[in-house]
């Protein structure tokens, strides 16, 4: 900044006043002061501006499955609110592991960022509440039952009871529901179709098939049915790209979707709505959820209240061509 300030023939305060993009520099000084920077090739020093001002602008984001589209979809709309104020973004992937969730939550903490968005986190609740005591953390995609942390989710039951009930009015009793494992939103959406089919007068007809929200989980859960026999008139997967992998056991095995057999996903990626697979699923606004969860964060950043906000946004059902009334 001496430098600058010599070449410029201005004082070193002013090259403070330009580079944190004071209102108070006329814009002639301005000019003179970054014509100078950028002649000696001069960058502010981050980690020295961060100690001084104890803040480093800059947010951590852990994405559970890269693999997985809704994920790509909720950081369209994590960056979209980071532009709007001003933050940047640091991005790490859980790869479904708990211990890969620890450390780049480490790593976060070592970056020195002002907060974390955990989304579909798969460590226990006293681990995030142990983050959530180093750094603000808000959690997308996953009920908590903790007064220190700050949540962003889609109504589960809402979601479900629109997949029940679409089914059920078209005609079938006989629905598996292939569920998500451990991964975040499988326990509620499980519980929640079994209360919908119980509401129906089916409750003797829920059957689960174990998934873990991969396209493997579907083709094995439907090799599963297959072998069983006892192959139901629809299927409900946990999301869609478990719904793909099902869809695509279906083919394999000479079943035709819908004529044989219907089939919903959930979450509306965007390999849901292509031509060929044209899926009936349940729409999360992934976007919106992310921009949510951003704005959420940023609030908590600002104010240590007391307590946990738990903000929803309602699903909707998206009907396409993989469901019809059963034959």
């Amino acid at each position: 900044m001496e430098d600058v300030a010599k070449l410029a023939g201005v004082s070193r305060a002013l090259v403070s006043l330009v580079i944190r993009e004071s209102p108070k520099v006329s814009d002639h000084a301005r000019r003179d002061v970054l014509a100078a920077a950028a002649r000696l090739g001069y960058r502010p020093n981050l980690p020295a501006r961060q100690l001084a001002s104890r803040r480093t602008t800059t947010i951590g984001v852990l994405l559970d499955d890269l693999h997985n589209p809704f994920f790509a979809e909720v950081a369209d709309g994590v960056l979209r609110a980071a532009d709007r104020h001003g933050y940047r973004v640091l991005f790490s992937a859980g790869r479904r592991r708990p211990t890969a969730e620890v450390d780049a939550i480490e790593s976060f903490l070592g970056h020195r960022v002002d907060g974390i968005l955990l989304v579909s986190p798969r460590l226990g609740t006293a681990r995030i509440e142990a983050a959530a005591a180093a750094a603000p953390v808000v959690v997308v995609g996953r009920t908590l039952t903790s007064d220190r942390i700050d949540t962003v989710t889609n109504d589960e039951r809402v979601g479900v009871d629109l997949v029940v009930d679409h089914l059920v009015e078209l005609g079938h009793e006989r629905i598996v529901h292939i569920d998500g494992g451990r991964g975040a939103g499988s326990g509620p959406r499980r519980s929640a179709f079994r209360a919908a089919m119980a509401r129906h007068g089916l409750g003797d007809r829920a059957q689960v098939v174990g998934g873990d929200f991969t396209e493997l989980s579907g083709v094995r859960a439907v090799t599963s049915l297959l072998a069983s026999g006892d192959v139901p008139t629809a299927i409900f997967a946990g999301n869609d790209l478990s719904a793909v992998g099902a869809l695509d056991r279906l083919e394999e095995a000479g079943l035709r979707v819908p004529a044989d057999i219907s089939l919903v996903g959930y979450d509306n990626t965007s390999l849901a709505a292509m031509r060929h697979i044209s899926l009936t699923t349940v729409h999360q606004p992934r976007v919106e959820m992310g921009e949510l969860a951003f704005d959420t964060l940023i609030e908590r950043i600002g104010r240590a209240a007391p307590g946990a906000a738990a903000r929803s946004v309602r699903p909707s059902l998206v009907v396409r061509r993989t469901t019809a009334a059963p034959r």
